[in-house]
């Protein structure tokens, strides 16, 4: 059995390693432009090799069910290809274009041990997916998603550093309430990535409109889709932008649909499941002190790579719960045993697995209207040593409503200034602490009644020195450099950089000193500066 097992994987890898240069002999395979994401299949493909269930799986019996079924029906016409896209009940538009047929191809042609994996391993994600897409009224067909982002893999990595299932970076990540440290990665969370891939597709989808731009941005983002748009004199259709968007967003598009209908009509090209032994039924035990993967996979007998498999987000196999409670997944048989034993397993090898542990100070939550909670990290960015030539100090009392975001709107400094000033790294206030503002000595008189005005009083005050701090009423010239945006309802960090061409997120954040916290707190009303380009 080893060795047919060792032999079935090596036909894997080579079927994979060989792909770019069968699809050079391919005329019908790939265009130039989609080399960049052919690239990233594939190694996508070849991180799949790494899950345990996988290669667990991989045995004689699937071998020869693959092999038995060699016959995929490769030559389907153009015409049957497009009724079956029509058939799939989505508000997603499938359109069929020549390059989503040279996707299709590529995935039947080089699939064979691919999608009865994908087949297989769907029975434990995308009930998931499925159920967290519904919950936020998206198309269920964004299941597919994660087969061209990762193949399915959590622990999937790109070059670019994107990372889980849904492929977030660090910092869009981290503004969708992942929490991401030295042991805990929650983009490799299955349940939490795919909520934060949900709110980021709905925020995504309220800037367009429209799935097949909302796919485009997911992939690029919104700023290289804006530029994409005005490029193309305004057109808001995928296939018209087309040739202004990045060379991998040109494949990503056509990439999901072949996806798509290569999942939806798997048998119809004789793929079926392969048998990958993922336990469908899992509990999860919160767990309140410090554990270690081993502790329990050698107390309760159970393999430590299917412990990671299933908790693919503790990155040295660390759970820190002396922090914060955390979960930890298992198959179902194995709860009611952990919970019975549980004294012995956190003092098994305790000594050894824990012998340089070093306490970490616990993260703090702050609301989000979407998820309950976002994650805030216990490290603040450093505080500068405050220049404070010119500047008068002012006491300004907290009162209920308030936040770092209006009271630094008010007195027209930045978020992080009023933080430092206070030794504030969190986001709590309280009612009656006196919080230390410094303002100009020039524009004293400006401010200083701002303690005493309700909050209608200051909002208004502050709406009309939007404009009046930066013009000459103030003896203060507008910047050209930046363009000074007021936040309105139902902005956030991406919707604002999609305004405008060439900003990212990330250049907001640097320019306005926000830390990851500033940014899940702007508030309606307050102004942020854009760098002009």
């Amino acid at each position: 059995m080893k060795t047919i097992l060792n032999y079935s994987l090596t036909i894997l890898f080579i079927s994979f390693l060989t792909l770019s240069s069968l699809a050079q002999d391919d005329k019908t395979t790939f265009t130039e432009i989609d080399k960049i994401l052919e690239v990233q299949t594939q190694n996508n493909f070849d991180s799949l090799l790494s899950i345990w269930y996988v290669k667990k799986s991989l045995d004689n019996d699937t071998l020869l069910h693959i092999t038995k079924n060699a016959d995929h029906n490769l030559d389907v016409s153009d015409a049957i290809i497009i009724e079956r896209l029509n058939k799939i009940a989505t508000p997603i538009e499938l359109t069929y274009k020549e390059q989503v047929r040279k996707w299709i191809t590529m995935y039947l042609k080089r699939g064979p041990y691919l999608i009865p994996t994908f087949l297989g391993l769907q029975k434990y994600y995308f009930p998931l997916f499925e159920e967290i897409l519904d919950e936020n009224d998206l198309p269920l067909e964004f299941k597919y998603l994660p087969i061209i982002e990762s193949a399915l893999n959590p622990r999937a990595v790109s070059p670019a550093g994107a990372t889980g299932l849904w492929q977030f970076l660090y910092s869009t990540g981290k503004m969708y309430g992942l929490e991401i440290n030295s042991f805990v990665d929650e983009r490799r969370d299955p349940i939490k990535s795919t909520y934060a891939a949900a709110y980021f597709l709905n925020d995504l989808y309220d800037i367009y409109g429209d799935w097949t731009l909302c796919l485009a941005a997911y992939n690029c983002g919104p700023g290289n889709v804006n530029k994409a748009i005005r490029r193309s004199g305004g057109k808001t259709n995928f296939w018209e932008i087309y040739q202004y968007l990045p060379r991998e967003t040109r494949g990503y598009v056509p990439a999901f649909i072949a996806a798509t209908y290569v999942m939806t009509y798997a048998e119809e090209h004789n793929f079926y499941p392969a048998k990958i032994k993922m336990p469908i039924f899992t509990d999860t035990i919160m767990v309140n002190d410090t554990l270690h993967l081993l502790q329990v996979a050698e107390v309760l007998d159970i393999p430590i790579t299917q412990l990671r498999e299933l908790n693919p987000q503790y990155k040295k196999d660390i759970i820190p719960g002396h922090v914060s409670p955390y979960p930890l997944r298992m198959p179902l048989e194995f709860t009611t045993t952990f919970i019975v034993q549980q004294d012995e397993i956190y003092a098994h090898k305790d000594s050894i697995l824990f012998k340089n542990r070093r306490i970490i100070s616990p993260p703090t939550y702050t609301a989000s209207a979407r998820s309950g909670y976002n994650y805030t990290s216990s490290e603040s960015t450093p505080c500068d040593e405050p220049n404070l030539a010119g500047k008068t100090k002012l006491i300004y009392t907290v009162k209920s409503g308030d936040t770092f975001g209006f009271i630094a709107n008010w007195y027209n400094i930045s978020v992080r200034d009023l933080k430092c000033w206070n030794d504030k790294p969190d986001t709590r206030l309280s009612i009656g602490e006196n919080l230390t503002v410094y303002v100009y000595t020039k524009k004293l008189r400006l401010y200083s009644k701002i303690n005493t005005m309700s909050f209608d009083e200051k909002q208004n005050k502050a709406s009309k020195q939007t404009v009046a701090t930066h013009t000459t009423s103030n003896n203060t010239k507008l910047d050209g450099n930046f363009i000074y945006y007021t936040i309105k309802s139902g902005d956030n960090i991406y919707t604002i950089a999609g305004k405008f061409d060439g900003i990212s997120h990330s250049d907001i954040m640097q320019i306005n000193g926000f830390s990851d916290g500033d940014v899940r707190n702007l508030q309606i009303g307050q102004v942020i500066k854009i760098k002009r380009k």
